[in-house]
């Protein structure tokens, strides 16, 4: 995908107030790059609000966001059972650091959510039971229906998603362990 210069997204939001009050911060994964606080500063200082799309594995940065307080509402992805990480990313991945991520957020004073999306024979109901476990108390969990046609993961075009009564079956079973448990289609 070609860049687009952070100068020009600036000039965008600069035009568009008024009729935009927020700007959603997602990826890949934005705590990758170094300049990301001083952005979020940038569009704070426009007068937006700032959403943080992550995946957890930057603790450290998104501590210091959050503390900076540039950061308005974050969105977790939680990929699996924090046993199965590595496994279903198919990366080694620091579950120690995501865990992090996880009590930060729980603690951190911000508007925050989890969320899972579920992939037939990738996750199913033992996985977002496991994981709810792990995120037992918090505010607010969503369960996000596999988009197989906009889907850049080769392969899973060809998978057919959970359908809505296997979501809602999913969401029932661990709308206990959370204040709001939301589906995302």
């Amino acid at each position: 995908m070609d860049r687009i210069p952070e100068i020009d997204v600036l000039d965008h939001l600069y035009k568009v107030k008024g009729y935009l009050t927020g700007l959603c911060i997602g990826g890949g994964e934005p705590t990758l790059h170094y300049g990301l606080l001083q952005f979020a500063y940038k569009v704070k200082s426009l007068g937006y609000k700032v959403k943080l799309d992550t995946n957890g594995t930057r603790p450290r940065r998104l501590r210091k966001m959050m503390e900076e307080g540039v950061l308005d509402y974050i969105a977790m992805n939680i990929k699996a059972p924090l046993d199965r990480y590595p496994d279903v990313v198919r990366y080694k991945v620091d579950v120690k650091a995501i865990g992090e991520s996880i009590r930060l957020l729980r603690k951190g004073g911000i508007d925050y959510e989890f969320n899972t999306t579920v992939v037939p024979g990738i996750i199913g109901v033992k996985d977002i039971e496991e994981i709810a476990r792990t995120l037992i108390g918090s505010k607010r969990f969503v369960i996000q229906q596999l988009k197989s046609e906009v889907n850049s993961c080769p392969g899973y075009s060809k998978i057919k998603p959970y359908t809505k009564n296997e979501l809602e079956g999913f969401r029932k079973l661990v709308l206990p362990y959370f204040a709001d448990c939301k589906i995302k289609y």
